[in-house]
């Protein structure tokens, strides 16, 4: 069991990277290079990605580099990422795989001093202002997601049990309520049953009152709506990997009661910036 919350933080991350680093260590020119269900961006980009994110964070020089214009881009925050994806991309995937391999290194050792007082420290993270522990905890989940991103490119399941994978359901869990009241706009007095089943799997129940969406304590006798889904299914539509009309056309989500509030629940569950 954790102590605290930054033994919670250190080992989480130590965990991810640990992970991502075995999962790609074998991989030959042509797996590095295949297509990810992350738009736009091969195996290599998401390494590339944790990479640079990472180098930020150790301190690095601000990458000075502005790659070509990308439909998938969005926003400020995509231009930066694809700013250290695309200065990667010509490298060979190995080569990334080492950077890959210092930086967390040098990061592990950056973490053995940060103590609880450092993770109260407010500090800009990529959804606003928070603690640097808000900004730790978004490495965590980026990087776990980036990592299956890769996992289902390359044909590799895994790592989708224990401490990180946990955190990571819970985390988009956590952004179900608002997904329901205020996207999918579900009128007060709805109630929605989550059934995440496979691994990492959890139950949820979410009430409307008053305008406001949160979790409920128990399950409603009478939910209005229940989706039922698989963990891996739940992650890709919270995360923008597989679009909301092919997942319901395949039957990968469930929906009993309310269909369409259902329906307009699990087309408004992408949550990613």
């Amino acid at each position: 069991m954790q102590n605290s919350r930054r033994d919670h933080i250190v080992s989480c991350l130590d965990i991810v990277w640990e992970s991502m680093s075995g999962l790609c260590e074998s991989f030959t020119e042509d797996l590095w290079k295949r297509a990810t269900d992350c738009p736009g961006w091969s195996v290599q980009d998401q390494l590339s990605h944790i990479t640079g994110s990472e180098s930020r964070l150790a301190g690095n020089p601000t990458l000075d580099h502005t790659p070509p214009e990308s439909p998938h881009v969005k926003n400020q925050i995509g231009a930066s990422n694809e700013a250290h994806v695309d200065y990667r991309r010509s490298r060979p995937g190995s080569k990334v795989l080492k950077e890959f391999n210092n930086v967390t290194a040098n990061r592990r050792e950056m973490l053995k001093d940060v103590t609880e007082d450092d993770l109260a420290v407010e500090t800009q993270n990529p959804t606003g202002s928070g603690t640097l522990a808000d900004a730790m905890y978004i490495r965590i989940f980026d990087a776990w997601v980036h990592e299956q991103d890769i996992r289902r490119a390359v044909g590799t399941a895994g790592h989708f049990e224990g401490l990180v994978a946990e955190y990571s359901m819970n985390r988009m869990a956590d952004v179900m309520p608002y997904v329901m009241g205020r996207r999918a706009s579900a009128p007060d007095g709805t109630t929605a049953s989550f059934q995440i089943t496979g691994l990492s799997g959890l139950t949820m129940s979410i009430g409307v009152t008053d305008g406001r969406a949160s979790r409920l304590g128990s399950e409603p006798d009478e939910p209005t709506v229940t989706l039922v889904m698989e963990s891996e299914v739940f992650l890709r539509l919270c995360c923008g990997r597989i679009d909301p009309e092919e997942a319901l056309n395949a039957g990968a989500v469930k929906i009993a009661g309310n269909l369409r509030l259902g329906e307009a629940i699990v087309q408004q569950m992408n949550y990613m910036p």
